[in-house]
């Protein structure tokens, strides 16, 4: 479900990020859990003291070098972008209930409708989905996925088949009664014409590997059988295009978060990055077992067939490109999957690389004592982000005390937590590696300061994002162990020693809360230190006043791609 991301983008949460890495819930009422959305007659106004908002988003060309790409490859990217932007008009269905085209039609000013438009409605996804236009109510914590007058304890008390199914839409019978329609049937004529699309891609696909999963999940449109699919992507090792699609991540829903929503990623593989990364996934087992938790927590183990690799991602559609921007994927999500083949990490260098020049760099000159800004790096983000991916895969995915999965039984917090937990555990990782000399030019320092930087970055996020949350939580847990102090210049200076011990200790605390399936312990974990504090705010603001983006937009498409 679903860090921004050789080394990790590091937010406890991305690009997110990142797993295909997003949204963890704030608790909100039940007026927000149902909250219609008011018709809208008269152009759209933006809310008073929303004007600086407007300019959070840096905008970027989303380019990649194709010349080493075939004119067949080149023909079976259009095929794939065109499936993408499906998949994106299906997101703005899932998100909002009302049609895109009328609804940015409505809105007059061209930076505003530009805001509406990244956020797929009139709720500010970096800013814990705050209303910024005039005319509407909170945004439904069950976005579209369920009825609009549903209670959370109504559909609790229900009993339907597929209650807490991925791919269905919870809607009301004939006779009121809540019943669940597939994906399938509820998008037919979209999702048939995606599968169209894919079918039509494998056929000028050069990669029978990539030609057959393409296949498959068109199938799967059709038929919400999502499985067999994940299963054929793992099985791809060698192909230089790739394509993240489909109903993925359960952010969306913060009502229950059992709910997938739509996206898509188009990919062209960096074969030179990859082959550094290819090495990291044989450590995997020996990680599992290194967890600083006791045996029960780390019974399972990862899946042989899990590997790394680095793309530049050429088009982002749907979730994946609602607010802030992943930048590395750690799927499948199917918990079957990962004990039986693991995942594939995919960390998308081009996204990272601006992320890094545009956010990070400056967020360090500001905020970062002046003696430890040279440990900032590209590398050290990178690795921190990659490492971050791995983490999703280890751990534990079924509880150990018979309460079904982690993701069930820790519901809308499950995400949440899920990215802190790969935001610490990776940094964890870097550590274990760096020990056993399998990191040889690492120093420990940039991993540390970087992580500490890419705090500031991801917090920004806010409180609806997950890795937004996740750093919350992890800032505070730091401040409280002494992992940084606050100098008198208003820079944050990291304590190397007591920083791998608050790392170790929440990386303790976090997995046995998930091995737990301890929700009301999530729960309290969240409310005491999934908060921004007066003073940590005050340093938000100055990133604000120095006109450091929040995250990054794109320009993207077939005609920027020159395709």
């Amino acid at each position: 479900m679903n860090y921004n991301k050789i080394m990790l983008a590091l937010s406890l949460g991305g690009a997110l990020a990142l797993t295909a890495c997003k949204p963890a819930p704030e608790q909100k009422t039940e007026q927000q859990i149902a909250a219609p959305v008011a018709e809208q007659a008269a152009a759209s106004a933006l809310v008073a003291g929303f004007e600086k908002r407007l300019d959070i988003y840096r905008t970027v060309d989303l380019t990649a070098d194709l010349s080493a790409v075939s004119a067949q490859h080149k023909q079976m990217l259009v095929k794939l972008i065109e499936a993408a932007e499906i998949m994106d008009q299906l997101f703005w269905k899932q998100a909002f209930s009302e049609d895109k085209h009328s609804f940015l039609g409505k809105i007059t000013d061209a930076k505003t409708k530009a805001f509406a438009d990244v956020n797929y409605g009139p709720w500010d996804r970096l800013q814990g989905d705050e209303v910024f236009l005039t005319g509407y109510a909170a945004k439904p914590l069950g976005a579209q996925f369920y009825p609009a007058d549903m209670s959370k304890e109504e559909f609790e008390k229900a009993d339907f088949a597929d209650k807490d199914g991925l791919y269905s839409i919870v809607q009301r019978d004939k006779d009121g009664k809540l019943v669940a329609v597939p994906y399938s049937q509820v998008y037919k004529t979209e999702l048939t014409a995606a599968a169209e699309l894919l079918k039509q891609a494998a056929a000028l696909s050069e990669d029978k590997d990539f030609a057959n999963y393409l296949t498959m999940r068109a199938e799967a449109f059709l038929n919400d059988n999502y499985q067999p699919s994940d299963f054929a992507w793992m099985a791809m090792k060698t192909n230089p295009i790739d394509l993240v699609i489909g109903p993925i991540e359960t952010y969306e829903d913060q009502l229950f978060g059992y709910r997938a929503a739509f996206e898509a990623y188009v990919l062209v593989k960096d074969l030179a990055w990859s082959e550094r990364l290819a090495k990291y996934a044989a450590t995997l087992p020996a990680l599992q077992k290194g967890l600083p938790v006791p045996e029960q927590y780390k019974t399972e183990s990862p899946g042989s067939d899990a590997d790394l690799n680095a793309y530049d991602v050429i088009y982002y559609a749907g979730h994946s490109n609602s607010g802030g921007k992943t930048i590395a994927i750690n799927l499948p999500n199917d918990e079957q999957v990962q004990l039986e083949k693991g995942t594939r990490r995919l960390q998308l260098k081009n996204a990272m690389q601006a992320k890094f020049e545009h956010i990070m760099s400056p967020i360090a000159d500001l905020l970062i004592a002046p003696s430890q800004r040279q440990h900032v790096t590209f590398d050290a983000f990178f690795n921190n982000v990659m490492f971050h991916e791995v983490a999703h895969g280890l751990g534990i995915k079924n509880t150990i005390n018979n309460k079904g999965t982690v993701r069930q039984s820790l519901k809308e917090l499950s995400g949440g937590l899920e990215e802190g937990k790969a935001d610490i555990l990776g940094l964890y990782m870097i550590s274990q590696l760096s020990e056993q000399g399998l990191l040889p030019d690492a120093k420990m320092e940039d991993f540390y300061t970087t992580f500490m930087a890419g705090i500031f970055r991801s917090v920004r996020f806010g409180a609806s994002s997950a890795h937004g949350k996740a750093n919350m939580v992890c800032f505070n847990y730091f401040a409280e162990q002494g992992a940084f102090v606050r100098n008198d210049d208003g820079t944050y200076q990291v304590d190397y020693v007591k920083m791998k011990e608050a790392m170790t200790s929440l990386s303790q605390l976090i997995l046995t809360l998930q091995g737990d399936g301890n929700y009301e312990g999530v729960a309290s974990l969240m409310a005491d230190k999934g908060v921004i504090k007066a003073q940590l705010a005050d340093d938000l603001a100055r990133l604000t006043s120095a006109n450091i983006p929040v995250d990054i937009i794109f320009n993207q498409g077939k005609a920027v791609l020159g395709l």
